[in-house]
């Protein structure tokens, strides 16, 4: 049998076949792939020429793609389509990835010959771009534990591995609990709800095999299901369900597998002569220390809980006026917030959504992208994993620039929220390649889908972060598209996302699903209006899972993560009638990988440069100002992981923001 992960794609734009792709084919693909990554890396440590940028660093840079190619493949199904198989080849997966990672980190003959190339940089003559790939390679050993010997560099190895597996089961068991419970309502039941969460709630059970509308726990049902069901007794059982994720005993619970986590971090990062991990994490990030991030989370949080204090107390009022007594509870805030967004903006959602069509909102961020970037979206046909999927060619003046594929509907094999990966990044070295992008959401399906303005932003941001991996021009794959500090990723996702808000934006493409006639302009000046609403609940929730997750990590890890939860909530004053957004049990940022680890603040210390760079937008000739555009993309978007990110910043501003502008943004200021 021929291994379609294994031989020349002859497919357009080289997009993995998926077509002849079966679950069969990843095991051995991976096996062989493991052998000629494995060859290629004992070929350049072991070749006898002296080591010179071209035979070491660009070496490293082109070994292994035949292994990126097939994880490239399997990582998108897994995530996105999952079945036991899948579940079960990652679990397999996990120990023999972490081995290798650590053979080659761990190659003390690899490693010296990028230390004497290190060592005689300056007599070098490379380029910003070689010289700084360089001291990443570089850095990337150091920080993997390249320099331990003997006793500590065994450890940091069975370390490595023993995170790899418990990341992986961490994923899976959320998955399993996501996938796992649903709540079946009777006809009865759906007294005040909107017609499209009862539609939406209908089609979930049908992907169930039940012959009513249910309630899942992805966010696009959820959400507006605690934002409209009167029946408190069921807005209480799902959202016990929602935030019990994790923690639900037996073998899904995850709770046991966070606090090891926390313990290996420790020990990692004490092995590489760091305080905590935190130190560890946000020496290579903006941020650079525990105490400055600490300082950003506490400036916002003080003018955040006021706010969501005195929320709570006029929403506390209105229950009591439904007959309803006792304190307010997480299970009535979405509810009493909508109300009170209805009395006081005149906005509801029901009333906002048909206006808001998921294939109108793609068009939306595919004309802004051209207005600002000269970017087209022309749709192709390609084999795609799942039928939901979409793709388009990107061109500019003719000429091809990326692939980009849609993902958009929420279903039981695709893990919760939203992300942007690329199948294959851009790159000028050793032959120029195009970017194949992938943006993953979970929106309710519908005929046709229609979204939450939380859910048309949602998709407004992943596409920022597509535009970063479609627009990058540096040379190494490495250091381009999104490869960069943690803290800084997050700023062009979440600047497109203003882009929404412009009002001719909306005038043009927020067409009712019936009429098509446009969001009237009092509808359009509501939305625009309310946009801070309930600033204060989404900051509490928000700033709370960053304030724990950085607490987790600088200082001695908990005997157990949620007594040591609880203990910094209280030390918050935490609102009683609001809950982290990301409880430990399920907050994968955090517990999935090492991705956002000690580094969950990373989406505010954007926001305080998001709020700042469209500004300059609106201080120049409007949102689409063409200069402003182009410094956009030739200072950040361009230029990737090729310089440290507050020069980029500062390339494309002149100056760094303060917090003030956060503030503002979010109605907190004082």
């Amino acid at each position: 049998m021929t291994n379609p992960l294994l031989t020349a794609w002859t497919t357009p734009f080289d997009i993995a076949p998926f077509d002849q792709i079966q679950d069969a084919h990843f095991e051995p693909a991976l096996d062989a792939a493991l052998t000629q990554a494995r060859a290629e890396i004992d070929a350049i440590a072991t070749n006898d020429a002296a080591p010179t940028f071209a035979n070491t660093i660009e070496a490293l840079e082109q070994a292994g793609k035949s292994l990126d190619l097939v994880l490239s493949v399997f990582f998108t199904v897994a995530g996105a389509d999952t079945n036991p198989e899948r579940q079960q080849l990652q679990r397999a997966f996990s120990p023999k990835l972490a081995a290798y990672s650590s053979e080659i980190y761990g190659n003390k003959t690899l490693f010296a010959r990028i230390e004497t190339l290190w060592q005689d940089r300056d007599m070098l003559d490379l380029t910003d771009e070689q010289a700084r790939l360089l001291m990443l390679t570089r850095r990337s050993f150091v920080r993997a534990g390249a320099a331990l010997t003997g006793a500590a560099d065994a450890r940091m190895r069975e370390i490595r591995a023993r995170l790899a597996e418990l990341g992986t089961a961490f994923t899976q068991n959320l998955l399993a609990d996501e996938a796992g419970w649903f709540m079946e309502l009777t006809e009865a039941d759906l007294e005040g709800l909107p017609d499209f969460l009862i539609r939406s709630a209908r089609s979930a059970g049908e992907e169930k095999g039940t012959d009513g509308p249910v309630i899942t726990l992805s966010r696009s049902l959820i959400v507006p299901f605690l934002q409209f069901s009167p029946r408190r007794d069921l807005r209480e059982k799902a959202f016990r369900a929602w935030t019990s994720r994790g923690a639900n005993g037996g073998e899904t619970d995850n709770r046991a597998i966070a606090t090891e986590t926390l313990a290996l971090r420790k020990e990692r990062a004490k092995l590489l002569g760091y305080d905590n991990f935190a130190a560890f994490k946000l020496e290579t990030e903006m941020a650079k220390t525990p105490e400055a991030v600490r300082k950003l989370l506490l400036d916002v949080w003080e003018p955040a809980k006021a706010q969501a204090e005195a929320d709570a107390a006029t929403m506390t009022d209105m229950m009591q006026a439904d007959g309803v007594n006792g304190p307010l509870e997480p299970w009535d805030w979405r509810y009493y917030a909508e109300k009170r967004r209805k009395a006081e903006h005149d906005l509801d959602e029901a009333g906002l959504k048909p206006y808001l069509q998921l294939d109108r909102m793609i068009e939306a961020a595919f004309a802004c992208a051209n207005r600002l970037f000269g970017l087209q979206f022309t749709p192709i046909d390609v084999p795609l994993y799942h039928p939901d999927c979409r793709a388009w060619e990107v061109t500019r003046e003719g000429r091809h620039v990326a692939v980009f594929i849609g993902d958009y509907f929420a279903r039981g094999a695709k893990r919760s929220g939203a992300w942007c990966s690329a199948m294959r990044g851009q790159a000028k070295f050793p032959d120029a390649q195009g970017p194949v992008v992938i943006n993953v959401c979970n929106f309710a399906k519908g005929d046709p889908a229609l979204l939450s303005y939380d859910d048309a932003r949602t998709l407004f941001h992943e596409f920022g972060h597509a535009l970063h991996q479609m627009l990058s021009d540096v040379t190494y794959e490495s250091m381009s598209g999104t490869s960069v500090a943690r803290d800084f990723v997050e700023l062009p996702s979440q600047l497109y996302e203003h882009w929404l808000e412009v009002p001719e934006v909306l005038a043009e493409f927020a067409t009712h699903v019936d009429t098509g006639e446009p969001m009237p302009q009092d509808m359009l000046d509501k939305v625009l209006g309310a946009a801070n609403f309930d600033m204060g609940f989404q900051t509490v929730e928000y700033v709370a899972s960053a304030l724990v997750d950085l607490e987790f990590h600088d200082g001695a890890p908990p005997a157990d993560a949620m007594a040591k939860q609880a203990e910094l909530l209280q030390g918050l004053d935490m609102p009683r009638a609001i809950v982290m957004r990301h409880a430990t049990p399920h907050f994968a940022h955090v517990f999935s990988g090492d991705g956002y680890s000690s580094g969950y603040y990373s989406y505010m210390w954007s926001e305080v440069m998001d709020a700042d760079a469209f500004a300059s937008f609106e201080e120049a000739g409007g949102a689409f100002d063409a200069t402003r555009a182009r410094a956009l993309e030739e200072n950040i978007l361009s230029r990737g992981g090729t310089q440290e990110a507050r020069d980029l910043y500062l390339a494309f501003r002149g100056k760094m923001p303060g917090v003030e502008a956060l503030l503002k943004g979010r109605g907190l200021a004082a």
